[in-house]
């Protein structure tokens, strides 16, 4: 891999003299005027009021054509008063016949849809997008850092009527006041953008003319002007809610936990939206309840890292854009939401029956947002989870109760500050962390208070055709002796491995501080693109009370360029190429990775897509594998994917994704093939099906860890492992507003080991002297116990012994529910969720065995009714 740094030289070298961006069009300007009657909302614009303005027009091809003279025609009006906006778009089409109407959830963005972009703060960063599908489904999103996030979470009340005619479709948007944010003044001028997306062309087309190799997009915008006199409107929003649960699980007659079959459940809580000021919003949650979202999908982890799993809770994913700080690439950030009411951390030991909580409970949470017409942005959230508890039965008979999560209070605060005109921002982040009572009820190895702080900067250049990015962060966690000990042997660290030279244990710390950094700089705009950067992580750092790290002890040097048409050509819609090379160390010099990728993606003019991309990865080492054992080096590999998809816009279509890995001197081979078949059987049906197939051999894959004589044997196996997983989602709109959402998952993994070996000289550059292999008389199975019984050296006494790590996994998890949204912003929920798991460690792991099984699953089943209405004051 040394000729990594010469292909990066060579690239950059290329980049740099990368194609220049041509001159921005003109802006765009629509003049609106004030009414005094409200409009009434019909779908038709036939109402007077809409004479008092003009036609906005002259749209302008996206894509997949730039600046080309759209196939249908768009125009719109604005109108306002002093508590709505108004906006009229009429969408005209030769062919109506050949409007798609397809229905979708809220946000579902299917079928012909027309959208409008509102910037009402004017920092050319931030705009309100709402969009109309031609079936009458809404969308609305938050979009941020100039367009490069969309938060769809974003669920303003606004209200909208469509119609078709034998010219096309209108779409009225009527959108209050109080769902924008603008400046306290007299006369107004507002970023504004239009677009129309054509189905059956899959082309799109905008009002003010956006390069698609532009470097953002809402600096861009049109302009509104004539809005005058307008006050910043307050909000006030109380959302109550009921819910009533119904949970079945299988009777367990000795167990006093479980011995009915059933438990009743009922609940109160409250979300409320505050607008103390045209600036500053106060979302409120108290005792929240998120029974109606997807539960997680199955997954196994035999590595030494936890997994990430996405949020899905609607509280803490509305505004989470804004809290967000990256410490890298990956999910690595200094806030993830779900440590908030995740599971709790204590587990009883030696007890025969426990009731435990599958969560911890939020008795509440605020998150306070604001943005000022200085560009000054911040938002704040402070949460607060309960002290959990588990009923348990000891194995005297005994009755009792053991805490399991102490009272914690999360606090996220973040701040930024556009600099002209949103071409330099600043800002920082900060958590903390405070538990209270850990001490003293067996939880002492939680930290006491965890607190992480980060600056960062990015600035654009030469019209935002370049751009730089710094990140500067650092952590403190304090606890007792017992707590930080844990800390630095845990697996992101592993500070106790006994060939790391820069990093020991301190059995008598109380306290841990680290840190990171990031920089990138490159190029942002045009058909070529590129950036360079690094970043490290102190073996120190300490992000996972608050937010998420995998591992610390890393630097990260890498580099990425994409060159990409968006312009059909004699057989592409669009195309794009790119590579990407990396170089990875530890603090103590170590080659913890290295490799380069290149990657193409084409759209072909018959609306089908195919990608296909390699990895050539070099030596690696890791310092986590052996869970606190020396490190270990692997092999080189080599990765190869690809993608096809079919026509998008058709009722059935498919996606067929297929990757292969291959490690050197044959220490490992995986392959996986991933499928997506969505049908439209009707408009407001749909149906999604997506199997998948994994299978992995690894000859190294850790074991355990056991103790001989006065040293420690790690041990590692070859394991064969097969996962078979399919997800099948269904959604019915009996009208935008009321639908049937169905999704369920069967999860099939079986994993057989053999080839024991233990590690002999993990770093050796030699393959196979990193590793000694059992002999037959080394090992033997003992069937009656389930344990391998190892005799070293052919002895006659057992030096040690392990569990059989064989497993066999079989789940179907699902939920089914009814949502309706009788008016805008009350909901009905009612909703179905099942889990069954089953979990052996036997070597009958045949597919035909385990599937069968999925029929007989046992597990809980959740109904629930939940009954939420919102107050307008």
């Amino acid at each position: 891999m040394r000729s990594t740094g010469l292909l990066c030289s060579s690239f950059l070298f290329l980049c740099l003299f990368g194609f220049s961006q041509e001159e921005l069009p003109p802006t765009k300007s629509y003049t609106t005027a004030r009414i005094e009657s409200p409009i009434i909302l019909d779908g038709k614009l036939d109402d007077d009021a809409w004479n008092q303005v003009e036609w906005g027009g002259d749209f302008v091809g996206h894509r997949p054509e730039y600046n080309v003279e759209p196939t249908q025609e768009t125009q719109f009006k604005i109108l306002y008063d002093a508590k709505f906006l108004y906006v009229g778009i009429r969408a005209w089409d030769t062919e109506p016949e050949k409007i798609v109407r397809r229905m979708s959830r809220r946000d579902g963005f299917d079928g012909d849809f027309v959208e409008i972009n509102i910037d009402s703060y004017n920092d050319k960063r931030t705009a309100f997008s709402f969009s109309a599908s031609v079936s009458g489904v809404k969308g609305d999103e938050y979009v941020s850092n100039n367009g490069n996030d969309w938060d769809s979470t974003w669920d303003p009340i606004w209200y909208l009527r469509t119609s078709i005619d034998d010219q096309g479709w209108i779409a009225e948007f009527k959108i209050p006041l109080s769902q924008l944010r603008f400046a306290n003044k007299e006369n107004h001028t507002w970023g504004i953008q239009f677009t129309r997306r054509l189905f059956r062309e899959e082309a799109r087309s905008t009002w003010q003319p956006i390069d698609p190799n532009s470097p953002g997009w809402v600096h861009l915008f049109g302009e509104l002007n004539g809005i005058k006199g307008i006050k910043p409107q307050k909000q006030l929003e109380i959302q109550p809610y009921v819910l009533a649960s119904l949970e079945k699980y299988p009777k367990e007659e000795e167990n006093p936990f479980r011995d009915e079959g059933k438990e009743v459940n009922a609940n109160l809580g409250l979300d409320a939206k505050i607008g103390i000021t045209s600036d500053i919003t106060l979302d409120l949650t108290v005792n929240p309840d998120f029974g109606q979202v997807d539960a997680d999908p199955s997954r196994v982890n035999l590595s030494a890292f936890q997994l990430f799993f996405r949020e899905r809770r609607p509280f803490f994913l509305e505004g989470s854009n804004l809290l967000s700080f990256r410490t890298s690439g990956g999910p690595n950030n200094l806030f993830y939401s779900r440590r908030i009411g995740g599971r709790p951390h204590g587990y009883p030991e030696n007890v025969q029956f426990m009731d435990y909580p599958n969560n911890t409970r939020i008795l509440g949470a605020a998150k306070i947002t604001g943005k000022n017409a200085k560009g000054f942005s911040w938002g704040v959230l402070e949460s607060i989870t309960n002290k959990e508890r588990a009923d348990v039965q000891y194995e005297d008979g005994e009755r009792g109760e053991e805490i399991v999560e102490p009272y914690t209070n999360f606090l996220v605060g973040r701040v930024q500050q556009d600099i002209d005109g949103g071409k330099t921002v600043v800002g920082a982040l900060a958590t903390h962390v405070r538990r209270f009572d850990n001490r003293g009820n067996g939880l002492e190895y939680l930290h006491d208070n965890a607190f992480s702080a980060g600056v960062d900067l990015d600035h654009n250049f030469k019209d935002r055709k370049y751009g730089m990015e710094f990140k500067v962060m650092f952590s403190r966690v304090e606890g007792t002796q017992g707590a930080i000990f844990n800390t630095q042997t845990a697996s992101e660290r592993f500070f106790q491995r006994p060939d790391n030279n820069h990093k020991e244990v301190d059995s008598t710390r109380t306290s841990l501080v680290g840190s990171a950094a990031t920089f990138s700089f490159g190029k942002r705009s045009g058909n070529w693109r590129w950036s360079i950067g690094s970043n490290f992580r102190s073996p120190e750092l300490v992000l996972n009370d608050a937010g998420f790290l995998r591992q610390t002890d890393d630097i990260n040097n890498w580099i990425w360029t994409q060159y990409r048409v968006n312009k059909v050509t004699n057989i592409f819609r669009w195309q794009n190429y790119n590579f990407y090379a990396e170089y990875n160390n530890d603090f103590g010099g170590a080659i913890t990775g290295q490799g380069m990728n290149f990657n193409m993606n084409w759209e072909f003019n018959n609306y089908w897509g195919f990608g296909q991309g390699v990895w050539v990865g070099g030596t690696r080492v890791s310092n986590a594998d052996l869970r606190g054992g020396p490190s270990i080096k692997y092999p080189g590999n080599v990765n190869y994917w690809y993608r096809i998809g079919t026509n998008s816009r058709k009722k059935v279509r498919l996606s067929f994704n297929n990757w292969f890995n291959w490690g050197n001197n044959d220490y490992s081979r995986s392959s996986g093939i991933s499928v997506n078949v969505n049908i439209r059987p009707t408009d407001a049906l749909q149906v999604s099906i997506s199997p998948n197939i994994n299978w992995n051999r690894n000859d190294l894959q850790y074991i355990a860890q056991r103790e001989f004589g006065d040293e420690t044997r790690y041990i590692l196996g070859k394991v064969v492992q097969e996962t078979y997983s399919m997800s099948v989602r269904a959604n019915y709109n009996i009208t935008p507003n009321l639908t049937l959402e169905f999704w369920g998952q069967p999860f099939i993994a079986a994993g057989e080991y053999s080839e024991f070996k233990r590690s002999h000289l993990p770093n050796s550059e030699n393959y196979t002297n990193r590793f000694h292999a059992y002999s037959e008389s080394e090992i033997e199975f003992n069937g009656q116990d389930e344990l391998y019984q190892v005799y070293e050296n052919g002895s006659s006494d057992v030096d040690y012994e392990f569990s059989d790590p064989n497993f066999n996994i079989v789940q179907f998890r699902s939920n089914f529910v009814m949502r309706w949204e009788y008016i805008p912003g009350s909901t009905l929920f009612m909703v179905w969720a099942n889990n069954g798991s089953y979990f052996d460690q036997s070597r009958q792991n045949d597919f035909n065995d385990l599937a069968s099984r999925l029929s007989g699953l046992t597990g809980n089943n959740t109904f629930l009714i939940k009954y939420t209405y919102r107050f307008i004051l």
